[in-house]
């Protein structure tokens, strides 16, 4: 069976396989009955839509049958998905539906109290748990793939509008073709070895670009089943990759940091899970995970909007994500002057000693897919310089050629004049062993630039020791002097986004005046608590230099 050019031919491709296709709960569909509940959900929006509207439907739902199903429909019709985040509230939520110019919005009855009040002219609201919907869809039970489209469906048909999450302003809608779409997950397909028996476990929000590129396309593609989780859940992981058999998942964010933080079980090895795919995870998780669970984590990496990708290569150092792919010409630069950072350079443990220098954004100077942000030129023109397509993440190169992540550009820290990346002090920390969890942003410096602050989750039963964490600093070879840091928070649980992505917005408003444990170094002296006179005589250095304004700032750089 050859590549398809678009994922309506994909959807078609199930029409009578009536092998086990979408699993959710207790419910199983056979690829067959998925691809008739698709064709039935395009007729009906067929004439849902009216002739002179963008064709364009909003899906606000959790990962339910619904979901997959209705992303079938479109790509059956030739309309195009925006992914509604339903942790969204209020004029944003609302923003979001009317800047993609969804005429038809797809909810559930849980997420119905997110829409009251919002004005949302010409908007068509389905609601895919009541007998009202059900009723809708009868009419359409008889339609086949093919039956009901808006034009003609091609390669170039707009097929997704995914909004992709920031620190600043409004979120932008990516957009994705039904090409791409269908070429990334035959690519995965290929990378994998994605195998009709397979199933994929579709844990991460299918709002999000991951769950429906990474998880959804390439099971599609290879014709393998699709097993939903409404949300995501630690506890519930292994039982439901059992229950469903799942060999593949991704991942995105603080995900395997949740799952390592289980409690061990005997049983933990006892299941038919053999790859998870994603971003985040770090070597240290990535190592503890394959050593618990027997399941090797392979970090990819996949500019959201397409622009840029690396390939992972049998020889690809431990710790990096691997090589630009063939059609890319990635160069790692300096964001300000576009000039190319040094090669890396690492001592005989293999950690990088060179950092500042080595360390810049990752940028396709050849062509890229990119394929624009819906109705925003600016965004546009931002991601797009000179001919060069920023993907605004930071990465270092080694001499053989091969990309290490460093972060985000947002989640560099400015310490003494000396440009730091978070992600690069993260992975020291998270090798503390009781570490469940760790992330590292900037504070405002009482003076000029930034200061270093961690907030760290603790392992089950674990109590922080100022003095042996201290310690645990002092031994670790590539912490450079700027790096420790100032501020530590001690949290219940991390702070996440609906993407289980680390919620840093939060986190940096917050700064070190939270109500929870908050310890400091002072001028570098032993970590104590910060409060009472403490905090007093350090918002009165602020308030002296004219910088308290900045402790409420949500900019990553002061």
């Amino acid at each position: 069976m050859g590549s398809a050019g678009t994922v309506a031919e994909l959807v078609q491709r199930q029409w009578g396989d009536h092998r086990p296709g979408l699993r959710h709960e207790d419910t199983v569909l056979s690829h067959h009955q998925v691809a008739a509940g698709a064709a039935a959900r395009a007729a009906l929006l067929v004439d849902l839509l009216s002739a002179d509207s963008e064709p364009h439907l909003g899906v606000l739902l959790d990962n339910t049958l619904e979901f997959p199903l209705w992303l079938s429909a479109a790509a059956l019709a030739g309309a195009a998905v925006a992914g509604i985040n339903p942790t969204r509230r209020g004029a944003e939520l609302a923003r979001d539906i009317m800047h993609t110019d969804c005429r038809v919005l797809v909810t559930e009855r849980a997420h119905l109290p997110l829409l009251d009040g919002l004005d949302l002219p010409g908007v068509r609201v389905l609601v895919t748990d009541t007998d009202a919907y059900a009723e809708l869809l009868a009419d359409y039970a008889g339609a086949e793939p093919g039956d009901a489209v808006l034009g003609e469906v091609r390669s170039a048909t707009r097929m997704l509008l995914y909004f992709t999450s920031g620190s600043t302003g409004a979120p932008k809608a990516a957009i994705c073709t039904q090409g791409r779409l269908a070429a990334a997950g035959q690519s995965l397909v290929d990378h994998f070895g994605v195998r009709r028996d397979d199933v994929h476990y579709v844990c991460m929000p299918m709002f999000h670009g991951n769950a429906v590129i990474a998880d959804w396309a390439p099971a599609l593609a290879g014709g393998a089943a699709v097993a939903l989780r409404r949300r995501f859940s630690a506890s519930g992981f292994l039982d439901d990759v059992r229950a469903y058999g799942a060999t593949y998942f991704t991942y995105v964010g603080r995900a395997v940091q949740y799952l390592l933080a289980t409690p061990e079980r005997p049983d933990d090895r006892d299941h038919p899970l053999r790859l998870g795919f994603g971003t985040e995870a770090g070597a240290v998780d990535a190592a503890r995970f394959r050593e618990r669970f027997g399941v090797r984590l392979v970090e990819g990496y996949g500019s959201s909007e397409g622009g840029a990708a690396i390939q992972r290569t049998p020889d690809t150092p431990a710790g990096a994500i691997g090589r630009a792919a063939a059609r890319d010409d990635l160069a790692v630069v300096d964001p300000e002057t576009g000039e190319e950072r040094a090669a890396a350079v690492f001592d005989e443990g293999g950690r990088l000693v060179n950092g500042a220098e080595a360390i810049g954004e990752l940028v396709n100077r050849g062509d890229t897919p990119f394929e624009g942000y819906w109705r925003n030129a600016e965004a546009d023109a931002a991601r797009v310089r000179g001919g060069w397509y920023w993907t605004g993440d930071l990465f270092f190169r080694d001499l053989d050629g091969f990309l290490y992540f460093a972060g985000r550009t947002d989640d560099r820290l400015r310490v003494d004049s000396e440009n730091l990346a978070a992600a690069m002090i993260e992975n020291i920390l998270a090798r503390w062993g009781d570490a469940a969890a760790v992330a590292v942003y900037a504070v405002p410096d009482p003076v000029a630039g930034d200061q270093v602050m961690a907030a760290l989750a603790l392992r089950e039963g674990a109590v922080f020791e100022p003095a042996a964490f201290a310690a645990f600093l002092a031994t670790q070879p590539d912490l450079g002097t700027k790096m420790a840091p100032r501020f530590v928070r001690i949290v219940r649980a991390m702070p996440v986004t609906a993407t289980n992505k680390v919620h840093r917005v939060a986190l940096r408003r917050e700064g070190f005046r939270s109500t929870d444990p908050v310890w400091w170094n002072g001028a570098g002296g032993a970590y104590r608590p910060l409060g009472g006179e403490e905090l007093a005589g350090l918002l009165a250095e602020y308030e002296a230099h004219g910088r308290t304004a900045l402790l409420s700032s949500i900019s990553p750089m002061a």
